[in-house]
């Protein structure tokens, strides 16, 4: 993969100085409004009360970050004022809401929202989840490739790096059916493996992997077998790739980790196994405000010197080059003509 000059200087934004990447999503939709609507009573949690939440996660949490994930529904109205400019800006493009068909899910963009739009308000990167099965319908499986490759193309358009996140999922079918933002139990690590390598096809433009644990949390345990499944999702992403958290608890993300690093991850972008512990005292704001800058900041630095010890920097990456900044002649000058 080769960086034009705009994904490379996303990337330096996102990673720390060493470029590693150390970064924190608030972007959480679902899992926040949730219990805030269960324990006013409500279908649709207060807004006001879900981006204080978002913003005290900013204003807790961005010191240790090299680059947070807003979506612009609560964390950028409230908190982009409160967000530090030396940090990195991750926007959110995708709805939180999808479409649950017999054959699969379907995910779509934000209503009134863009790549351009998030170029435009100085954002760093483009984050899209895709749920995804290799054992969907032939029809959902198009419909979800065809959705990545769109993004994939706008992000090149305005030369901002394609940040992926890839999530298998129940199936109607399955047990355990859930529409929760929690990792499937009982996952397959073929389902992962199978899905990084399809996106990992040039054609999808994506510049960095948001990958979960190929294994079930629980069962990331150090041994040689699950560090081979780790080192082929490495393998087959070839290409800068950091580890989501999924909801893990905080030990079991912990050794998620180990194993991500010793297979060429460079960091993580994890929400959960940092915040929700703090979260669960909602709605003692006193409280969860102590708990995020004492437990979830200790967590952090444990995670970051974690990451600078083990992790590969992103540009050490062996399939990565970049253009550099170099002058602009005519065929540089028209890429940035529509922006």
């Amino acid at each position: 993969m080769t960086l034009t000059p705009g994904k490379l200087w996303g990337f330096r934004r996102m990673a720390d100085s060493h470029g590693l990447f150390k970064m924190t999503a608030v972007d959480q939709r679902p899992p926040i409004k949730g219990p805030i609507a269960k324990h006013h009573g409500v279908p649709e949690a207060p807004w006001e009360d879900v981006a204080k939440f978002k913003t005290l996660l900013i204003e807790t949490l961005q010191e240790a970050s090299s680059a947070m994930l807003l979506d612009p529904h609560y964390a950028i109205p409230m908190g982009l004022d409160t967000f530090s400019p030396t940090k990195g800006l991750i926007v959110t493009l995708e709805d939180s809401l999808f479409e649950e068909t017999e054959g699969g899910r379907l995910s779509a963009e934000i209503d009134d929202w863009s790549v351009g739009k998030i170029k435009r308000m100085g954002g760093d990167a483009v984050k899209v989840l895709a749920w995804y099965r290799p054992d969907a319908s032939a029809g959902v499986n198009r419909a979800q490739q065809d959705f990545t490759r769109r993004i994939g193309e706008a992000c090149a358009r305005f030369d901002i790096p394609f940040l992926f996140e890839l999530l298998v999922y129940p199936l109607a079918a399955d047990a355990h059916q859930t529409k929760e933002y929690v990792e499937m139990q009982g996952k397959k690590a073929d389902d992962v493996l199978k899905s990084v390598e399809e996106f990992a096809k040039p054609e999808y433009g994506v510049d960095i992997f948001k990958l979960e644990s190929p294994v079930n949390a629980k069962d990331a345990d150090g041994s040689a077998e699950v560090q081979a499944v780790f080192d082929e999702m490495g393998r087959l992403a070839n290409r800068p790739w950091v580890m989501l958290s999924a909801g893990a608890g905080k030990a079991d993300f912990r050794r998620i980790l180990q194993h991500a690093y010793k297979a060429g991850a460079s960091g993580y972008l994890a929400g959960r196994a940092i915040w929700l512990d703090a979260f669960q005292h909602y709605p003692d704001w006193a409280t969860i405000k102590a708990d995020l800058q004492g437990e979830a900041v200790d967590y952090m630095n444990d995670l970051n010197a974690l990451t600078e010890a083990e992790a590969t920097p992103w540009h050490k990456n062996s399939a990565v080059s970049h253009t550099g900044f170099v002058p602009a002649d005519a065929s540089f000058r028209h890429k940035y003509e529509d922006i």
